[in-house]
């Protein structure tokens, strides 16, 4: 029977002690078109994994379809993402490639798109028939009002007069059954337009524990469904 990665163990493990409470944000790396790097903070909206496959499990994401980053994994699905928690003092780097999931009628540069045949997960899930869109609806819908708010805004970065002009933007959007207005409905609409699912498949793992004396590193590298682990030098 095949069972999790000690890693996802490990990291669930630092994610569930006080001193790392409210640490759920990491830093994703990309490339664009010309090879250029580009990094920013990411939310993690949880863990998911094909159904009898705990080996393969997946991090979930969220952005807003008009971001610079989408263009980029769209070109290049392959990235890199870096969680530091600070209360334990561990760092897991992950290594893998990218599944974005956009609204329906979202336009998306026409780009040629890399293979991303690596992910074994992805592949899995549609074969079982995983409703990605039913999920990104759950996601945007059950946070909180202020990050539904957040994709009913003008695009980020788009470059405004100066920072009163965001005084006319909406702070909250409610969900759809609550919107008190025609208002509240179009703004929930409109940021369900922007939203998009990011599910990462790792298939590399760089664990540093600083608190360990002496410090200790554990690689984890997949091939194929299976796991290895190394010990390397911190």
């Amino acid at each position: 029977m095949v069972s999790a990665p000690r890693w996802l163990a490990a990291l669930t493990t630092a994610l569930g002690l006080p001193e790392n409470k409210g640490q759920i944000m990491y830093q994703l790396a990309s490339v664009d078109a010309n090879g250029n790097p580009h990094v920013r903070t990411i939310g993690h909206r949880g863990f998911i994994e094909p159904e009898g496959s705990p080996n393969l499990p997946l991090l979930m994401c969220a952005t807003d379809i008009r971001t610079p980053k989408v263009t980029q994994i769209l070109t290049n699905p392959h990235v890199e993402l870096i969680w530091w928690l600070s209360g334990s003092m561990e760092q897991f780097r992950l290594t893998g490639v990218v599944r974005l999931v956009p609204p329906p009628d979202a336009q998306l540069p026409d780009l040629p798109v890399q293979s991303t045949e690596a992910s074994l997960a992805f592949q899995k899930m549609d074969a079982q028939g995983f409703e990605w869109e039913k999920k990104r609806v759950e996601t945007y819908d059950v946070q909180p009002p202020f990050l539904r708010a957040g994709f009913a805004r003008p695009p980020p970065g788009a470059i405004i007069e100066n920072y009163d002009v965001g005084k006319s933007w909406p702070g909250i959007v409610p969900r759809a059954e609550d919107a008190q207005n025609e208002e509240e409905k179009q703004a929930y609409e409109r940021g369900l337009r922007t939203f998009a699912l990011m599910f990462f498949d790792p298939v590399e793992v760089d664990w540093v524990q600083l608190k360990e004396r002496p410090n200790r590193r554990t690689k984890f590298i997949r091939k194929g469904e299976e796991w290895s682990e190394y010990i390397a030098v911190p």
